[in-house]
């Protein structure tokens, strides 16, 4: 089974405009097809900008919105899978709330996955956003199994396990870092790949927007705790291969999920 190229666009985009975030998405798909990549995956609320204060409920769309069908054709039109953030607003009964949300959009343009951020970071997260329940989701792309997180969520040993359990392969993780957390990118995510025996594929925003200044340093980590791919501080289009092949060595060699002893770990859920 080959490797899945995956391409990790660092960008803030331009915060407000969906038409113009559309346009950079369209362009960076693009280049990271013609470099080999099946999947790219871009920030945390990409399609709209992070810092959109009161604007979030005007921005928001529902999973399946006009938005969602642009990324499809450009999914479609580039042949590649496209992981994108934005604030999706619910449906029926749901329809008030409004969710800091990740969503799959495979090559054939088809909506395989939307997930909605479970752990909210900060105050302007927490007055904008309803918080999602539901702690994996997962798709099959390129013979990989892809799980989602954004942000904060990988911060939490305890959802990356749960997506190790769950048969994650590469667990992609839109983001919105700020300084001065650099260190996340830097120490916590490779630690992560390697304690859980996944990939796992960080897409973070760059530079100043309104009140944040976002650290950048997106990276693709292995299960070896080495990182395959790392952006700088600016703008930026990285690519790294999640390799099956890599992956199932590693994982025979190292017996952390093989050693664990849940009937220990009950404390952790009182």
């Amino acid at each position: 089974m080959p490797p899945l190229r995956t391409a990790l666009l660092q960008s803030s985009g331009t915060p407000g405009d969906i038409a113009k975030n559309l346009e950079i998405l369209d362009t960076r798909a693009a280049q990271a097809a013609a470099g080999g990549a099946g999947l790219l995956v871009c920030p945390e609320m990409f399609l709209t900008g992070y810092a959109i204060g009161a604007d979030v409920p005007r921005l928001a769309e529902p999973a399946d919105g006009p938005s969602a069908e642009a990324v499809a054709e450009i999914a479609v039109r580039h042949g590649i899978a496209v992981l994108y953030g934005y604030p999706e607003r619910g449906t029926g009964a749901d329809e008030e709330r409004v969710y800091n949300a990740a969503q799959l959009i495979g090559p054939d343009g088809a909506r395989l996955a939307n997930y909605r951020k479970t752990h909210l970071f900060g105050c302007f997260e927490q007055e904008w956003f309803t918080p999602g329940d539901e702690p994996v989701v997962q798709a099959d792309l390129g013979g990989l199994r892809v799980g989602l997180l954004i942000c904060y969520d990988v911060e939490f040993p305890e959802n990356v396990r749960a997506h190790a359990l769950a048969g994650t392969d590469l667990l992609a993780v839109p983001t919105a870092l700020m300084n001065p957390f650099r260190f996340v990118a830097e120490k916590l995510l490779p630690a992560r790949a390697f304690e859980s025996q996944m990939y796992v594929a960080y897409a973070n925003r760059t530079g100043p927007e309104g009140e944040f200044d976002f650290a950048g340093l997106s990276c693709l980590a292995g299960p070896d705790g080495v990182t395959r791919a790392r952006a700088g501080y600016g703008e930026e289009l990285v690519t790294g291969d999640a390799d099956p092949a890599l992956l199932a060595a590693s994982r025979a060699d190292n017996p952390y999920l093989r050693d664990r002893r849940p009937g220990l770990y009950a404390s952790l859920v009182r």
